[in-house]
């Protein structure tokens, strides 16, 4: 048994694997930071002393992590949802366009935003 067109289904699956990889890195970079910064409090709670500003005490300090991971979250489904699309448009007989990379656009925009404003809160502090 053949799979037909098969080099554009296994191209297809590299693409979608390296998005969920990267969703996974971005979310476990939430998490990491979510922990961190609940380390540095009880840290800072057990030796009596005042915790980094810039660690889960100003005004966006307890949501970068969770931040991150919502992204992170958000790009595993949106590489899901163009997995199944791209392979029903690549098993279809017809001829079909590029189509449009909006939601990947949207998604690394918003990563780049919530990576530049935590360097910048975190310079700034």
């Amino acid at each position: 048994m053949t799979i037909q067109h098969y080099s554009d289904h296994a191209a297809n699956e590299r693409t979608f694997l390296a998005w969920v990889r990267t969703g996974i890195a971005v979310t476990a970079f939430g998490f990491l930071l979510e922990r961190f910064n609940l380390f540095l409090l009880t840290f800072a709670a057990a030796n009596r002393v005042d915790p980094p500003r810039h660690v889960a005490g100003g005004p966006i300090g307890h949501y970068e992590g969770l931040a991150l991971i919502l992204v992170g979250i958000a790009l595993i489904i949106v590489s899901a949802v163009r997995f199944v699309r791209t392979g029903r448009r690549i098993d279809d007989e017809q001829t079909h366009g590029v189509g449009s990379v909006r939601a990947e656009l949207v998604l690394a925009a918003l990563l780049a935003l919530l990576i530049a404003g935590y360097t910048i809160y975190i310079a700034l502090s």
